[in-house]
């Protein structure tokens, strides 16, 4: 199945920002959509836009630090419409730092969300997947998988696992299966609001305020992948701003 119209895809931390530009661009060209984010809130108001506009979504809770969750999402989908073809792991956390400022338990969530939420996501879908024959993992990282800068170890860290994880589930998924890493740079969501270090949020503001590109951007990005046809694996795509170096 190649094209992006009737494809079930599921995406995580769906609620804003990238997730959310996603599922009204995908659901716009056909997909039928399974959201999650744990704010269910602002899963129902996508699914109502989404639906008024003549598009297909469910949604369900999903914290992709909980095992369960991952496994309700995909379940949902093969209720509702009887399979699942893409999931997209965008559910990440940024709460960026100095290493001298100590913040333990923020390294904890940040590995919990962007690192073992991916590795959830691919425990939930890849049983799925090798069933039906056909699947396709996309995982959002960062540029900061491939730079590293002062107050962005951990969260550099993250990412450059979440590279090396599905790098790893590409040369191990055959040919039916295709795994796609999309990598952005600075990006006009609300990713500075995580960081605790007051200097470091503002820096990081004053940086996606003059050059940041829309989170649309993204979403292009991985409706790219999503649409080649079955025999072509698109593996990496890093999207940034022109201006960043």
């Amino acid at each position: 199945m190649s094209g992006i119209d009737g494809k079930v895809v599921a995406i995580t931390g769906a609620g804003s920002g990238i997730g959310e530009a996603a599922a009204l661009l995908l659901a716009e060209r056909g997909a039928r959509l399974v959201l999650g984010g744990r704010r269910t809130e602002r899963l129902a108001e996508l699914v109502a836009r989404i639906e008024k506009a003549g598009g297909t979504a469910v949604q369900t809770r999903t914290d992709v630090t909980r095992r369960d969750d991952l496994h309700n999402l995909v379940a949902l989908a093969g209720e509702r419409f009887g399979r699942l073809d893409v999931l997209v792991g965008n559910a990440g956390l940024g709460t960026i730092s100095p290493l001298d400022d100590l913040r333990v338990d923020e390294w904890d969530r940040m590995i919990d969300v962007n690192v073992k939420g991916v590795l959830h996501g691919i425990g939930a879908a890849l049983p799925v997947f090798r069933a039906q024959g056909t699947g396709h993992f996309i995982a959002i990282a960062s540029t900061a998988a491939f730079r590293v800068v002062p107050a962005m170890a951990v969260y550099a860290g993250t990412k450059f696992a979440v590279r090396a994880i599905h790098e790893g589930l590409r040369q191990e998924a055959g040919d039916s299966l295709r795994v796609t890493t999309v990598s952005p740079g600075a990006v006009g969501t609300a990713f500075a609001e995580a960081s605790t270090n007051p200097r470091v949020r503002a820096r990081i503001t004053e940086m996606r305020d003059r050059i940041a590109i829309p989170p649309e951007a993204i979403a292009r990005a991985i409706a790219f992948a999503i649409e080649q046809p079955a025999t072509v694996d698109v593996n990496e795509i890093v999207v940034r701003p022109t201006a960043q170096s």
